[in-house]
């Protein structure tokens, strides 16, 4: 049985497509039309799943889409007479929208598939998920759990914003759910929303930042903006905030209560704005903690599946982790609404048509997460001559030997490799690498790479056989969604110098013998690289270990700022002719950037809209 799920018309638009309960592919559109967090339909992601399976739309048994929009647009009637008049103007601008797309969505959807294939009837065929059973399913079903309880959190779908499922065999159901406008993910998006990022996209500075803070504003925040219950519920003061009737996520009272007005975008960073992304940092970990505390005690089944957007932030998932709340914690890679296409696919194969299913206790079944598009040799070459690249094509072990020695001599590669990756995250199929022991590697990334704010970090691949000799963590994160600290005997003594820095100030201080992987306290987000999952980029990082003594280097995504991961091998070239990077590699191809033709250098710094 062949099912299609799509997610799209908010963020992250996607297409997936599973095959008798596995997925065998999966796609978010912005990897093709070159939008960061696309919206649109999914044409292109929807073209690609089909492509790899050689079949048309009619060789899918039903298509699924993620959520129902009848009840956001419920959701949006009633919260508009809550405040009525009040949200006028908002409401007003909404209403075009709904009414001429999404309150329409079946009709709207048929359209857009009868341009893929118009031979097909959609009607029986097309079917709807809720939005956080979505989430659910994309985190239950392809865990390696019998059972588990589910726990998704993000912004909001219809009117759930935080909800508990509980998975059993290939049973499915929503027992609890926190409604709207009370959201830990709205409350971490009007926190970026003040601290001058983009909602939707920025939520991740938040956390990066927040090491750099102290959580000084939390007893402010719980006093005036939101109440926490010792179950880990919530309840946020609506006097606050502007979401719910207006065109921004905070109001004039919520800058006055801190004192300052919300950052403009591009504006300094200040101590202030570290200390209130410090705080709301506190106060998510706080909340996922006595939220899981809660449920281990009331459903006493000791695995946990986490997905929706702040299943995203690796910070609460590593302490989460740490808490030893529950025996066993698993992560959809694709946790935010991308990933809503696979939960919604993977429903209708298990709980609509009731199909067995069965589990590997030894692996998920996200295939590393491995899902897009590839290219072949012959198709990398003929496609990097097109855009006049210059390039020698290299066998295996000369390819990896050549590789580890530029990353070894501290030199930043492209790496371009089989299948892209699902979800936000690089996992070394379309990342950019360098060597974690530079201490100037991260600035260098940052600045003439990245085009990126220099207080973001990176991440560490690390071979999932040594994750233990450098990082205080005993079990496998091979999606990038665990953070955990460098281990004591890898950190620098602090010189007392250092120890009076504040804020960013701090970002140039050695503290460990990986410093550009190493946060300001002493955490990096990790991946567990393993060669059954990747066994070519496994092959390097250990040729890489043999070079400088250690089984780490630096990861990544392959894009600048503003721009989504690369796709194809002309996104490759183009990003690598419009940064600072050495080397490039796509497939058995090694490009050298002093060889390339200068007049294809491209002004990359600007060419995406700032994230």
């Amino acid at each position: 049985m062949l099912i299609l799920g799509v997610s799209c018309y908010y963020h992250d638009s996607a297409a997936a497509l599973i095959e008798d309960g596995k997925v065998i592919a999966a796609a978010q559109e912005e990897r093709f039309t070159r939008k960061k967090h696309d919206p649109a339909f999914p044409i292109n992601a929807i073209s690609y799943c089909l492509d790899f399976r050689a079949i048309d739309l009619s060789g899918v048994d039903a298509i699924v889409f993620y959520d129902k929009p009848f009840l956001t647009f419920d959701r949006l009637l009633e919260t508009y007479l809550s405040y009525a008049p009040k949200g006028l103007s908002s409401f007003v601008k909404a209403m075009p929208l709904w009414l001429k797309d999404k309150l329409f969505l079946k009709k709207k959807l048929i359209s857009e598939l009868n341009k893929l294939d118009g031979s097909v009837s959609y009607d029986e065929r097309l079917l709807f998920s809720e939005h956080h059973l979505s989430h659910a399913a994309s985190a239950y079903y392809p865990s390696a759990f019998e059972n588990a309880i589910v726990l998704t959190m993000d912004g909001v779908g219809e009117w759930a914003t935080t909800s508990v499922a509980i998975g059993d065999k290939n049973n499915l159901d929503v027992v609890e759910e926190i409604h709207f406008p009370h959201s830990i993910g709205l409350f971490y998006s009007a926190i970026t929303y003040y601290i001058g990022f983009k909602v939707n996209s920025g939520e991740y500075k938040v956390m990066g930042l927040a090491p750099y803070g102290e959580p000084k504003y939390v007893d402010k925040m719980k006093e005036c903006l939101i109440d926490i219950k010792d179950d880990g519920s919530f309840w946020l003061n609506q006097e606050y905030f502007d979401y719910c009737t207006g065109l921004t996520m905070t109001n004039d009272k919520f800058s006055a209560l801190f004192g300052e007005s919300v950052r403009q975008p591009e504006d300094e960073l200040t101590q202030f704005h570290m200390d209130i992304a410090a705080s709301v940092q506190q106060i998510t970990e706080e909340i996922v903690i006595k939220t899981a505390k809660r449920l281990r005690e009331k459903y006493k089944i000791n695995n946990l599946c986490l997905a929706g957007g702040v299943a995203l932030n690796c910070v609460a998932n590593g302490e989460l982790l740490r808490s030893n709340i529950f025996d066993h914690v698993w992560v959809q890679p694709a946790a935010g609404d991308a990933g809503g296409a696979i939960g919604a696919a993977l429903l209708a194969y298990y709980k609509h048509n009731n199909n067995p299913r069965k589990v590997d206790p030894e692996n998920d079944s996200m295939s590393g997460s491995y899902l897009g598009p590839s290219f072949c040799n012959e198709e990398i070459e003929r496609r990097l001559l097109n855009m006049g690249a210059k390039f020698d094509t290299l066998n295996e072990k000369d390819l990896i030997n050549k590789t580890a020695n530029v990353i070894v001599n501290e030199r930043v590669v492209g790496w371009f490799q089989g299948r892209m990756e699902f979800g936000p995250r690089s996992l070394g199929n379309r990342s950019i690498l360098g060597n974690p022991k530079s201490e100037s590697t991260q600035k260098t990334m940052n600045l003439k790479i990245k085009y990126r704010e220099s207080f973001r970090p990176f991440a560490p691949s690390v071979l999932s056989e040594d994750v233990s000799e450098w990082f205080d963590i005993d079990t496998e994160s091979p999606y990038m969604l665990l953070v955990a600290p460098i281990k004591q005997n890898h950190r620098k003594e602090e010189k007392p110098e250092d120890t009076a820095l504040f804020g960013i100030n701090k970002l140039n201080v050695v503290r460990s013998d990986i410093p550009a992987v190493t946060h300001v306290d002493y955490s990096a987000r990790i991946q567990t690289v393993h060669r059954k999952t990747n066994a070519r980029y496994y092959d390097l990082i250990s040729k890489v270990k043999e070079g400088n003594g250690c089984g780490v280097v630096v990861n990544t995504s392959f894009n600048v700022r503003g721009e989504p991961i690369v796709c194809s091998p002309e996104d490759a070239f183009r990003c690598f002719m419009g940064t600072e990077m050495d080397v490039l590699v796509v497939g058995d191809c090694f490009l050298e950037k002093q060889q390339q033709d200068p007049s294809l250098i491209l002004d990359y710094k600007e060419k995406f809209e700032l994230d």
